[in-house]
């Protein structure tokens, strides 16, 4: 476009054509996504985005593990690649930043069956560790961006849900949530439980004081307690209990464990959840069942013992005396002893049936017994999948902040590398902006322990991992929340600006993705085209001093619209970049409007007021006063 050439003879020469839009972002502050092999695939592809007018570029992964046509990784980018890609950043003045794969979900090891393994985990791992690496040889440093999304929970359950009153998953989801129980050793899940199930348990003795006690009325641990025996029934009185039941059950456990480690109680590691004491109750049972059998069967044991012992030395003391009998004699010792060994019924066992009859005991009573030792041991290893989760999360992004900083070092970088945590989908953990929060500072205070162990000051070790752990603010998927709020427009658009305004003052936010949607799906609109409220989220990220990158990620773009460079110029529009015109040169008027451009922009209908490509004459052929040729 010429944007110098203009005649008298063009429409809208001297129109007033509005009153200026407010500026929100520059064009050189707003950056695009680069999907690579959809978005871009090479090197020319990615430059021919510079020369589009992008402001920066996040080079962001699709594939996983080996890479492909439509998923490349960073290992298809090679020496010259990098190289290439570090020298068009300089000489072009435009910032990159990294987006580690997208498959990545979270770096607890969640896996596709909803298992934790630790070889999951070392995978997403590995995927950071090259994104990082990336961006050291070719961004100099800056943010790479990974998904969370630590593993899938019941929106309900959670502190700001409000118990379903401000988000749910579903109508009634805080009565049907299913609740995952994992063991801790092996990360495997052991079962889910749905809140609203009913199940059986012991009538437990109390006294007046609510305390457990024995038959004889002495005060017991709860690992002591015993049932109320019914003697009407003649049976011990069990009942149908509710989820209910287990959180007044996890807060008895938890006060145990408070009185247990005194000063040491960990509020994270040692209070018990529901769901961990729905599944400690059943362990016990269980427990308590295969040992009841085991006596059940040990039952008259010594006797069969003693028996067999008795009918072996009788049978021993008749074959003594069976080498001195005479011949005529001997069949009446012969058959005592096949009585001895065949037995005569039930009411007189010979050896033969006791032995059968205590291998038969001795199986059983070894085998409830070890079955017994497995529920104990399984109650002893029970964790909410929620606390393993978060766990292994924290250690995974501290390993990679650890990793940001020592190739930071490594490599003498111009500007620190981060890693910064995206929050994903609602449907998953870190979706929430506090979920997000709280992944950032504690994964921060697991790295600061790491580098204390490595010999940094404590004030050293914060400073370092504050600067290398942050979150990468997604306006799309923070949009997303909207279908599953409980109340009117306006107030979750409240709900939005306070949220980023939340995570603004912490100052954990190093990068931001500006994407919209209409609350449904992650569609990618252009910034503008949804009902994001994303103008007054980037003031408020300003208000706070914000100044890192913009990523736009309007993917949308590329099938509903002529090029996927139109969502970048819809961008521009709707953040208030102006538009150069002859008019807004002259007597003081106010620029042009994206909308007066011509379809081949924005879709409008109506003849541009300009002219440009091979329709427009060469500013070469003019003459020296500049007057047009025509």
């Amino acid at each position: 476009m010429i944007y110098g050439y203009n005649s008298p003879m063009d429409r809208n020469y001297d129109v007033k054509n509005g009153e200026p839009e407010e500026k929100i972002l520059g064009i050189k502050d707003i950056g695009l996504a680069m999907a690579m092999g959809i978005g871009a695939r090479n090197i020319p592809e990615i430059a021919s985005k510079i020369r589009s007018g992008a402001g920066s570029l996040e080079i962001q992964f699709m594939g996983a593990g080996r890479g492909s046509q439509q998923g490349e990784t960073p290992g298809m980018f090679g020496k010259y690649h990098r190289q290439a890609l570090r020298e068009l950043s300089k000489v072009s003045d435009v910032s990159l930043t990294t987006h580690a794969s997208v498959g990545i979900p979270g770096l607890a090891g969640q896996d596709q069956q909803g298992n934790f393994s630790d070889e999951q985990r070392k995978m997403a791992l590995d995927e950071v560790k090259r994104a990082i690496e990336f961006a050291a040889d070719t961004a100099l440093g800056g943010s790479v961006v990974i998904h969370t999304g630590e593993f899938q929970r019941p929106i309900s359950e959670e502190q700001w849900a409000e118990g379903g009153k401000k988000f749910s998953g579903f109508e009634k989801e805080e009565e049907k949530a299913v609740i995952r129980v994992v063991n801790k050793k092996t990360g495997q899940v052991l079962t889910q439980i749905r809140k609203n199930e009913e199940v059986s348990r012991p009538v437990w003795r109390r006294n007046k004081n609510d305390e457990y006690i024995d038959y004889d009325g002495n005060v017991v641990s709860r690992g002591e307690r015993v049932p109320v025996f019914n003697k009407e029934k003649g049976t011990f009185d069990v009942k149908d209990v509710k989820w209910e039941s287990f959180v007044d059950e996890a807060k008895e456990m938890t006060e145990e464990n408070r009185k247990k480690y005194g000063a040491n109680f960990d509020k994270e590691k040692h209070t018990v959840t529901p769901e961990e004491a729905f599944l400690i109750a059943t362990t016990e049972g269980q427990a308590r069942i295969a040992k009841g059998w085991a006596l059940n069967y040990s039952e008259g044991l010594n006797k069969e013992f003693d028996l067999l012992k008795q009918l072996k030395e009788e049978k021993e003391m008749l074959e003594e005396n069976l080498k001195t009998m005479p011949e005529d004699e001997k069949w009446k010792i012969k058959n005592k002893i096949k009585r001895i060994e065949e037995g005569e019924g039930r009411q007189n066992p010979g050896i033969k049936d006791l032995e059968q009859s205590i291998k038969a005991r001795q199986e059983m009573v070894t085998g409830q017994l070890q079955q017994a030792n497995d529920q104990e041991r399984l109650g002893e290893n029970v964790m909410s999948a929620k606390k393993y989760a978060l766990e292994k999360s924290f250690s995974g992004y501290a390993l990679s902040g650890m990793r940001a900083m020592e190739e930071t070092k490594k490599k003498n970088l111009e500007k620190p590398l981060f890693i910064t945590m995206e929050n994903i989908f609602p449907e998953s953990y870190g979706g929430h902006p506090e979920e997000l929060k709280k992944l950032v500072l504690e994964s921060r205070k697991e790295m600061e322990k790491m580098l204390m162990k490595k010999g940094s000051s404590e004030s050293e070790a914060k400073q370092l991992a504050e600067t290398h752990i942050k979150a990468t603010l997604d306006t799309g998927h923070l949009n997303l929340w909207r279908k599953y709020f409980n109340g009117p427009e306006k107030e979750f658009d409240k709900w939005v600006l306070d949220q980023t305004e939340d995570l603004a003052k912490s100052k954990i936010i190093g990068n931001v993705h500006l994407a919209d949607n209409f609350g449904y799906q992650d569609e990618h609109l252009a910034p503008g085209q949804g009902n994001a409220p994303i103008k007054e989220m980037i003031k408020i990220l300003k208000k706070h001093g914000y100044k890192g990158a913009y990523t736009v990620e309007c993917g949308s773009s590329a099938t509903t619209d002529a090029s996927y460079f139109h969502g970048m110029m819809k961008t521009w529009e709707y953040l208030g970049s102006p538009v150069y015109s002859m008019g807004a040169a002259r007597d003081g008027l106010p620029p042009a409007q994206w909308q007066n451009i011509q379809h081949s922009y924005f879709g409008q209908t109506y003849p541009p007021s300009f002219v440009f490509g091979a329709y427009s004459p060469s500013n070469e052929w003019t003459l020296w006063s500049n007057v047009p040729m025509e």
